[in-house]
């Protein structure tokens, strides 16, 4: 074994020698200004394939993991870099790669609709709805409810109706699953009649009334009410026509 020899020693001047560099170096820690994280900071997200010979079979916990590492990335060392400051390009390819490894995970969906794209910057908002709408079409069974939610922000976070009637639109026409919500189906109908397509939105609503796709109570009372309301509404168009 290697012999070792006491603290006690060890001579003054080399003790007091270590104390003042420990000394010094807390001095010049305290002096340095907090690191602070910076939105480019954020690395290019690595190709698919490197990232599933990362995971060693296991890609759904690198998914999350990184995941993790994603949302957390405005906290560096203590600093915080605002989500609107990030490079949004790097962070949606980061989501996408993210759902390639873990395809029915959702957070990765919940994270660009719910916050990334609620940062107050229109442009960011409108690529994060987008990567939303791109996904899913790739599974519209499993990710409508990112969907719904992109196609709410569309019609009243960014006033655009087209856009919220774009992805409302989607909905109605590729997501087939029997337990997906009327309210769902049903967005494009209502965005229709606050654009006043009324004679559109009363043949859409006659027809999922005519379908039998529509089985609980309160919600065909509640489409025969709307469809009764859009249909005054046409009659006293007319009237106003005429006259």
């Amino acid at each position: 074994m290697r012999d070792e020899r006491p603290l006690s020693h060890v001579s003054a001047p080399v003790l007091a020698l270590l104390a003042a560099g420990l000394a010094l170096q807390i001095g010049l820690h305290a002096a340095l200004p907090a690191p602070q994280a910076r939105a480019p900071d954020l690395m290019p997200a690595p190709a698919s394939s490197l990232l599933r010979l990362a995971s060693f079979g296991e890609p759904i916990a690198l998914a999350k993991i990184l995941m993790l590492q994603l949302q957390a990335f405005d906290y560096q060392s203590g600093s915080r870099v605002p989500y609107k400051d990030l490079d949004y390009a790097r962070v949606e390819v980061w989501l996408a790669r993210i759902l390639e490894l873990d395809p029915l995970g959702q957070y990765p969906l919940l994270a660009a609709s719910r916050l990334y794209a609620e940062v107050p910057d229109e442009a960011r908002q409108r690529r994060m709805l987008d990567f939303v709408y791109h996904q899913y079409l790739l599974d519209p069974n499993r990710r409508w409810p990112w969907l719904a939610h992109a196609a709410f922000l569309a019609k009243h976070r960014l006033q655009d109706m087209n856009l919220a009637l774009k992805y409302a639109a989607a909905l109605r026409e590729y997501t087939t699953a029997k337990d997906v919500p009327a309210w769902a189906k049903t967005m494009e109908i209502f965005i229709r009649e606050n654009l006043n397509e009324l004679e559109t939105a009363r043949l859409m609503i006659g027809g999922l009334l005519d379908s039998g796709r529509i089985t609980d109570p309160a919600e065909l009372k509640f489409l025969d009410g709307r469809l009764r309301e859009i249909e005054e509404r046409l009659k006293q168009a007319a009237k106003k026509d005429k006259g």
